[in-house]
């Protein structure tokens, strides 16, 4: 049997050929398949074959794929020939003479890997021609230093033999990915003409994307070819950009070979030196390879872990963008320039830093001697539209009868927490909820960074503040909490309690500041009340039952939210504090709503003590409550019809 594999970054396999019926995989040269990779256990897996399949069986601490199933330590699986199977970061294949499939990220990761030392190459040569710190400082992005520039790109292009006979078949397919860069470009510079979405091209400088060395009739053709594909892909017909990004990026190689041809040997030139001048330019002056990621509506969150090594989550998937900073100096600068913009500092004496963009995306970065292996950066990108509760049923996150139990709660007056881990959409959702405010009523949001975008006019955004480099003017969550008492709110929205700010946040629902909502981290509705205790003990000495009579009389309803395998977010309990246990002295959590396997979320049947309160004020039907729609979205987005 012939055995085919190969690292997932790399497109050259290697072949072994054994006979018999069974035999290893692992690290150890004994093995009859070696795969040298710390990750790869020294005996990982046993393969036997059995008829017309193959049986796997995983003997290692680490997983690995077969198709797309999660095999854990000591479990086994049976798959037919042909069926590629990831014991990272190698890839195999049993007795098939085709190629390994590639999956289209793989694929682009690859390509994008090899632009990206390209572009190390050239940045190298251009540092030995010109000083580009001084560029960066004082020429700035004026005309006459970006033309500079890309003049001396073009030079070094030349000299390296960047366009000979040889390198034409990859450059080709390097085309592939420029050309759809483009696309998207252009499609996120038309994002600001619709009313209800924030102006993508705003949220980076754009002054790059367009050479100063323009070629009229290179830059005609591709106009051309980029009209084409959005007229084949039918994207002018998609109601927004996000929509219209996404069809092009798993849509665009089905039509790529109709491109293809045109794609002659000057324009493939043009096309390729005007995207390295572009990266380059984005090195020099902006945000390097997180250029495009920050206005790339299709990913939430950017993760850079080293250097070389640039994670994003696009749809949920944590993915390898391919993308890699030039050096850590690079990595550095381009750290410092992001802080820099909502006037907060990093360096060596303060290695840990929070800010936000313009947009409200979070950032967080840490550098050494805190972040051992080299610089660090999370990006928790801001959405771009404004996601409404409309939104949330259509992705099957919350259904309509737990959507309209909570807007008539948000009216009434209800103090609401709402819980989850990282990136579970808290904020978002206390976004959603905060839309169904009163629009007469006086809000007062506080956070650490500013992520809340509400729809009402009268609201007063208040935000925390670092200590100065004397080590003084640090204004936290709690002072602006107790700050916002004086300010005669009618509800205080407080982005996230991680902190002693939790005691005030609960004094303040307690003190007629009815309708009041925050977030807090948990694993559930009933870890919510450990979490809590926890945060208020960090403020005061206070008896344990003294906090959950507090918390029982301040807080109404916790709404959880957990993250699905598939990457999408759901709302999983909904639950209403109903006093304290006369036993235990604890707080009582009675669900409302929850999650079943079987049929989603529903309703337990308890009925809210202040149901009847809603009743009255016509804010909620009691039938329609419990009225389940006969079809509705399941986890996966498809429609299923209960019985």
């Amino acid at each position: 049997m012939r055995i085919w594999f190969n690292r997932v970054s790399e497109s050259r396999r290697s072949m072994v050929e054994i006979d018999g019926t069974e035999f290893r995989i692992g690290r150890d040269h004994d093995n009859h398949i070696v795969l040298p990779s710390p990750l790869v256990s020294r005996q990982h897996a046993v393969v036997r074959v059995t008829d017309d399949l193959l049986e796997l069986e995983n003997v290692g601490l680490n997983s690995c794929l077969i198709g797309d199933t999660e095999l854990l330590g000591g479990q086994k699986a049976s798959f037919a020939k042909g069926t590629k199977i990831r014991i990272w970061p190698f890839t195999l294949s049993f007795e098939t003479e085709t190629a390994t499939h590639f999956s289209r990220s793989e694929l682009e990761s690859h390509l994008r890997s090899i632009m990206a030392a390209l572009e190390l190459q050239i940045h190298q040569r251009l540092l030995e021609r010109l000083d580009l710190y001084e560029f960066e400082m004082e020429r700035g992005a004026n005309h006459d230093s970006i033309l500079l520039l890309e003049n001396h790109i073009e030079d070094v292009c030349r000299e390296m033999g960047l366009f000979e006979t040889e390198n034409e078949m990859l450059l080709e397919e390097i085309t592939g990915i420029t050309l759809r860069d483009q696309l998207v470009n252009q499609l996120i510079m038309e994002s600001g003409k619709e009313d209800e979405i924030f102006d993508l091209a705003t949220l980076t400088s754009n002054e790059f994307d367009v050479p100063a060395t323009l070629v009229s009739e290179r830059e005609t053709e591709l106009h051309s070819l980029l009209t084409f594909v959005r007229e084949k892909l039918a994207l002018n017909r998609l109601p927004d950009v996000s929509s219209r990004i996404r069809k092009l990026e798993s849509h665009f190689n089905e039509h790529f070979h109709l491109v293809r041809p045109h794609l002659h040997a000057e324009l493939r030139k043009y096309l390729i030196l005007r995207s390295i001048k572009k990266d380059l330019k984005d090195t020099v002056f902006g945000f390097g390879p997180l250029q495009d990621l920050l206005r790339a509506p299709t990913i939430t969150e950017i993760m850079v872990v080293k250097s070389d090594q640039i994670f994003v989550e696009r749809d949920g998937i944590i993915e390898r963008s391919g993308r890699r900073f030039l050096s850590e100096k690079v990595t550095e600068a381009v750290i410092e320039r992001i802080v820099a913009q909502v006037g907060r500092r990093i360096d060596k004496s303060q290695p840990l830093v929070d800010a936000r963009l313009p947009d409200g995306s979070r950032v967080n970065a840490i550098i050494p001697p805190l972040a051992i292996k080299g610089p660090c950066l999370t990006i928790r990108k801001f959405p771009i539209q404004r996601l409404t509760m409309d939104a949330l049923l259509e992705l099957g996150s919350i259904t309509h009868s737990a959507a309209t139990f909570l807007r008539a709660a948000v009216i009434d007056g209800r103090n609401i927490l709402v819980s989850g881990g990282t990136g579970t959409g808290k904020t978002t959702f206390l976004n959603i909820l905060s839309s169904f405010i009163p629009y007469k009523q006086r809000i007062v949001t506080i956070e650490d960074t500013t992520e809340l975008r509400l729809h009402q006019e009268h609201v007063v955004t208040l935000e925390s503040k670092p200590a100065n480099v004397e080590g003084v003017g640090e204004y936290t969550i709690r002072n602006l909490v107790t700050n916002a008492l004086r300010m005669r709110p009618d509800r205080i929205l407080v982005g996230e309690c991680r902190g002693p700010e939790a005691l005030d946040m609960v004094q303040a629902m307690n003190t007629g500041h009815d309708g009041s909502m925050t977030t807090l981290h948990a694993n559930s509705a009933a870890e919510v009340l450990e979490r809590l205790e926890v945060l208020i003990l960090m403020a005061a000495d206070l008896p344990v039952i003294s906090i959950h009579r507090q918390v029982c009389s301040a807080i109404d309803l916790v709404v959880h939210i957990d993250r699905t395998p598939s990457g999408g977010r759901m709302v999983t309990q909904i639950s209403e504090l109903t006093g304290i246990d006369p036993d235990s002295h604890r707080t009582n959590v009675t669900d409302i709503y929850n999650l079943r396997d079987d049929a989603g979320l529903r309703p337990t049947g308890y009925l809210p003590s202040f149901i009847d309160h809603l009743v009255q004020k016509d804010l909620l039907d009691l039938d329609f409550l419990y009225d389940q729609p006969s079809s509705t979205t399941s986890r996966n987005g498809s429609s299923t019809t209960k019985e």
